[in-house]
């Protein structure tokens, strides 16, 4: 399988430029520039950097240099440090990924995806002259399976429309429940030579987001350990999870949570990387910062183990604070151990 080479171990800056209240205070305040340099002394090799498009369009759609500044910023900090980076769409104008966030109507509204791939074309005007060390990632998690045939329309368009600005920039394209492998078998099939496949992982949901108020049926109160039984695993996922979530029937019932898991998981991935000749990256992966040191250490080092059996390159969730922080104190007994699977 093709190998992303150069975004092999990589974090995500969520929360900087994306997902945010969008002052200036936390865009100069957030990140700053000796992030950047513990990021590289880390050892890592690209950071993952979400943006909403609200951070460089008005409501009508007139671009704000001002944000743009900021994107340039971090290009130049990661050139600066020996780090790459990928530029990541996390809300377009008429869709999040959040419903809370009040977008719609972007998969049935031509002027919003018109919109969309007019801002496409003005980051590859500003940001393909840095094809070496930049990639591109269209949008970050469409959420339902209904918006299929719709994204692998929409996705091909936009991709024909940067390739014709720049050819060379590589592209991440991910799918429907929100980047899921599963999706991955139903993407369009890659357009050219610099698309790449794009999934994240979270699984098993029930262990990395326990707990967490933000997903649909969640108890607030629900903690487990990793090392549980297939078995349990099926039982509180069932009680505390209302979205699709991997089916583990392949598993005896009993037998305890281990790397047979997590290799099983990207099989179908793998496969479909061989057949249609792509390379894949996890965007984002991690765990919830209400699981306990040790557990998140050993989730990492199964999840990371798989990631290089495969050579698959992958971005961290996340860098600091967002309930997953890395640099958070919770992390200091373990980060230096942390640091080599990642």
């Amino acid at each position: 399988m093709k190998k992303l080479e150069g975004y092999m171990h990589g974090i995500n800056l969520g929360g900087w430029l994306s997902q945010c209240n969008h002052t200036r205070e936390r865009y100069d305040n957030f990140i700053v520039e000796s992030d950047i340099k513990t990021i590289a002394d880390w050892g890592l090799d690209h950071v993952r950097v979400p943006v909403d498009y609200n951070l460089v369009e008005d409501d009508d759609g007139i671009y704000k240099d001002s944000g743009f500044a900021y994107i340039d910023q971090a290009i130049e900090w990661c050139g600066k440090y020996g780090l790459n980076m990928v530029l990541d769409l996390h809300k377009t104008y008429g869709y999040s990924f959040d419903k809370g966030e009040g977008e719609d109507g972007f998969f049935d509204n031509g002027k919003y995806q018109e919109r969309f791939y007019l801002l496409w074309e003005e980051f590859t005007r500003r940001y393909g002259k840095f094809h070496n060390r930049v990639i591109f990632e269209l949008l970050n998690e469409v959420t339902s399976e209904d918006y299929c045939e719709r994204w692998n329309n929409i996705s091909t368009e936009c991709i024909k429309r940067i390739h014709a600005i720049c050819p060379e920039v590589k592209i991440l394209l991910g799918g429907y429940w929100n980047n899921s492998i599963d999706s991955l078998p139903d993407l369009a099939m890659p357009y050219d030579a610099n698309v790449i496949y794009n999934f994240h992982c979270y699984e098993p949901l029930i262990f990395t987001h326990q707990g967490a108020p933000w997903v649909d049926g969640m108890d607030t109160s629900f903690r487990m350990p990793l090392e549980a039984s297939y078995a349990d695993y099926s039982k509180f996922s069932t009680e505390n999870i209302e979205q699709y979530t991997p089916e583990m029937s392949a598993f005896d019932p009993q037998d305890i949570m281990g790397a047979a898991f997590f290799e099983n998981l990207v099989a179908k991935a793998v496969e479909v990387a061989n057949e249609r000749d792509v390379a894949l990256y996890c965007g984002e992966y991690g765990v919830i910062d209400m699981v306990g040191p040790e557990d998140t250490l050993k989730w990492y080092k199964l999840m990371c183990g798989t990631f290089d059996k495969f050579g698959i390159g992958r971005s961290a969730w996340s860098y600091k604070q967002m309930d997953f922080g890395l640099s958070d104190a919770r992390l200091d007994g373990i980060r230096d151990e942390l640091l080599k699977t990642i």
